[in-house]
This record gives structure tokens, sequence and C-alpha cells, in this order.
């Protein structure tokens, strides 16, 4: 396991981050604090706009704007033409399932239980209106989805594997990789979401054998909000006609038709921030300065502490499954709910998350959650701020 960043490492990075001086933030999973350099990347941007037009600033600032394609495919050991840049993970994961070809009746999704719940309403709207079924994947003692039960179950009807990597209401992360080697081998479609993994693990596309992941900018990669990045297989880009095309995704031919790109981007808008992409494709370069490697190890030494001691804590359970585990940690506090214990923190000044069953709907009913608290940590997170919040938590136990 690499090292994780030293403690100067850490502290040099915090005093480029403002938010890290004015909150105490365990929401990294909801959303990232953005460092100085992203937000004059940013800002930048927007005086360009001012003082040149958003017109002519877009000509003027493409090579950096583009970057943030360039970058993401570094990240992601993709090739530049595999990535499209959306405004979020649901508007590229939807743009991708959207484009696939009709559903039939008697089509089959296979999902992990652990599935977004967006990506879930997607699926079963489309499903339903087709005929077609959504079937939930059996999970293994660990509670990871499981790989032999995946392949026991398929047929010739199965048309999608969908994948939530790293579960917005838990620590747990699902054996990517194990299901890619499934789907590859029985030629299948394979998405995953990568919101929580993207900027939080090292990720290999070729690796993980998927033909779509979709990915946050404002989660670990701490970018800015309404960003985002798409994988799409250049293999697999030819089975996906976009449900929405425009002059940037499609433009006319001299015929007069529309001639679909032969690149991801067939997959974007012409309309964007380009002042976002800017500030994107800043945090990107500082997740690949940092390294995918360090930041791994580094949320994962922070994550290990605060789960440990959290669980020591009277009247807390920690709802955390899996083998492997990311920087998200889930619990509950005995006769409180989520929300208020989030509402009593932030008294305080410290920032949590809470999930309610929409988020994941198949886990929290098949585990009898109707609600769940989560502390995510991010390297940024200094030990101070986990003591604070540990303090925090036992006031409201008592």
């Amino acid at each position: 396991m690499p090292a994780p960043l030293t403690p100067d490492a850490i502290d040099a990075l915090r005093a480029r981050t403002p938010g890290a001086k004015t909150s105490i933030h365990f929401n990294h999973a909801g959303s990232s604090l953005p460092s100085a350099g992203t937000l004059e990347a940013i800002y930048g941007h927007l005086q360009r706009e001012a003082a040149q037009g958003p017109m002519e600033a877009g000509v003027a600032a493409r090579a950096l704007t583009e970057s943030a394609r360039t970058l993401a495919a570094r990240l992601l050991n993709a090739q530049p033409d595999e990535i499209a840049l959306t405004t979020g993970n649901s508007p590229g994961w939807g743009a991708a399932f959207a484009a696939m070809a009709p559903w039939r009746p008697g089509d089959r999704i296979l999902v992990g239980r652990h599935e977004w719940g967006g990506n879930l309403a997607a699926m079963r709207l489309r499903a339903e209106r087709a005929g077609a079924v959504l079937e939930t994947i059996p999970s293994d003692d660990s509670g990871c989805v499981d790989p032999e039960a995946l392949a026991a179950m398929l047929d010739d009807r199965v048309r999608l594997i969908a994948l939530t990597w790293l579960p917005a209401n838990g620590g747990l992360i699902n054996p990517a990789a194990a299901i890619g080697r499934v789907a590859r081998q029985h030629g299948i479609p394979y998405f995953v979401d990568g919101a929580q993994a993207v900027g939080q693990l090292p990720i290999d596309v070729a690796e993980i054998g998927c033909d779509v992941l979709s990915g946050a900018g404002r989660k670990a990669l701490r970018g800015p909000r309404g960003t985002g990045l798409l994988y799409v297989r250049q293999d697999f880009l030819d089975q996906l006609t976009p449900a929405f095309v425009d002059t940037h995704s499609a433009p006319l031919g001299a015929d007069g038709q529309p001639q679909l790109r032969a690149d991801a981007a067939r997959l974007e808008s012409a309309e964007n921030s380009l002042a976002l992409r800017c500030g994107l494709a800043h945090a990107l370069q500082e997740a690949l300065d940092i390294g995918l490697e360090a930041i791994r190890a580094t949320i994962d030494a922070k994550a290990q502490t605060l789960r440990t001691e959290i669980a020591a804590i009277p009247g807390i359970t920690v709802l955390d499954q899996g083998r492997e585990l990311s920087g998200l940690v889930s619990f509950n506090l005995a006769g409180q709910e989520a929300a208020a214990v989030q509402r009593a923190l932030a008294v305080q000044g410290i920032t949590i998350g809470s999930n309610g069953v929409p988020y994941t709907p198949l886990d929290m009913q098949t585990r009898g959650l109707t609600q769940i608290a989560r502390a995510s940590v991010s390297y940024l997170t200094s030990d101070a701020e986990v003591a604070r919040l540990l303090d925090g938590l036992r006031q409201l136990a008592r």
C-alpha cells in the first residue's frame, strides 16, 4: 500500500483551501471543498467573459477548457476521445442510458443492490414502458454484489449490467473489476456509476472492463458543482444514439443530415459553463499531481480511524458493509433521526450528510433502514477535525 500524505503535505493543501479555514467538513461524499486554484480558474474565465464577451472568451480559453478532457482521460486510463464532459454524474449516466437502443418486452436489466436511486428511476421508467424487467443481483455475505451470483443469472435476454461502485449510503466498495469480467465474458454492456470513486480511488477503465463509467466533479475530485465526466469505450460508442443532439454533438452535413460525432462528445451539449470547465480542469490536474495512490491511502487511513472511534461510542451503530471500504462512514444514533443528528452537529459548526431511502432504495429496504447519517472524509481531513466530530457525537449520544 502506498504511503499516505504526510501531515505537512496535508497542511499545505489545507492552506490552499479556503473552506478548510471556515468549516469542519465531513460531507465530502456530497460535495468537497475546492482549492483556491480551482476557484481562481473559475473566476479567471468569468473575468475573460466580462472583458471579451462570453463567445470570444470561450475561443480564447479553448485549450484550457479542452484540457479537462485530456486530464480526465489520464485519470481513468482512457483516450481523450472516450471522454465526454458533462454537467454532473447523473446527467452523464442518464445520457448514456437514454442513448441505448430501444428496449423490448422481456429484456432484462441487472443491477446491484446499492444502485443509485436516480439511475433506478431512469431504468424503471424505460423498462416499464417497454415491458422490460429490472432485477437485483444478489450480494454476498459481506454485502458486496456477488459476481458468481451474477453469472448464474445470465441469459440472452440480459441487455445491461449496472453497478454503483461506491454506494451513497455506506462505506462499501463493490468489486467492479470482477463484475466487469463477467460482463465481458458474456458480451453484455456494463455501466459503472463512479460518482463516489472518481478522485478517491485509482481507476483503470480497462481493468474494470466497463463500457460506460460516470463521475462527478464536485465530490472527491474537489471540482465545481455542475461538472462531471463520462467515459464511453470507443468500441461501444456506435451502440449509443443520443436522445438529444445539437450543433455540437451532431452538426448538419452538406446534405442537411445530422452527422453524429465519432467520439464520446456525441453525448455532450453545446451549452455548458466554460468557467466551471476551467475549474474542473484545475481540479483534475491537482488530483493527478497529488497522486491517486496517495489520495486513496490517506482517505483510507482517516476513514478507518473515524469508523473505529465512532463504533466505540455507546448508542451509535456503524452501518458500513463490505470487505474493502471507502471514505464514507455511515451510522445511526439510537433514538435520533439522522437529519436531526446532522442539524445538531451543524450548530456546532460540523457538517455531515444524511440519506433517506430514495438515495439507495434497494439496499435500504433490504437492510430495513429508513435513514443513515454519513460522515465522509477527504485527504484534507485533519486529526483535529476528527476529534471535534467525535466529541460532538459523544455529546449527542449522552
